[in-house]
């Protein structure tokens, strides 16, 4: 993992969610539920000068087009914040 998106990640970190390196240049958060081998995930894949941010339910493929639910933009650390932010929002929003 380069070291802007290992600072990412590591800015990003929020309880519940395991958050690493997704394919090359993305970084993926995963939200285990109660069907094993069936998280949510959150996956921030480069775009412009940022990072675009999708939802994918339980189930759903993740090599296909997500449900946008944000963007962030900014250094590093920033990115990283506002990941987070976006991540206790779907935790919340979902009732996880």
């Amino acid at each position: 993992m380069n070291s802007e998106l290992q600072r990412i990640v590591d800015a990003s970190r929020s309880p519940g969610w395991g958050v690493g390196e997704g394919q090359v240049g993305q970084i993926m958060a995963t939200f285990e539920t109660n069907d094993i081998g069936m998280p949510w995930v959150v996956i921030a894949a480069k775009r412009g000068k940022g990072m675009k941010v999708s939802l994918y339910a339980p189930g759903d493929d993740v090599t296909v087009e997500g449900e946008e639910i944000g963007e962030i933009s900014g250094n590093p650390r920033e990115q990283g914040r506002q990941l987070r932010e976006i991540l206790e929002g779907v935790k919340s929003d979902k009732g996880l």
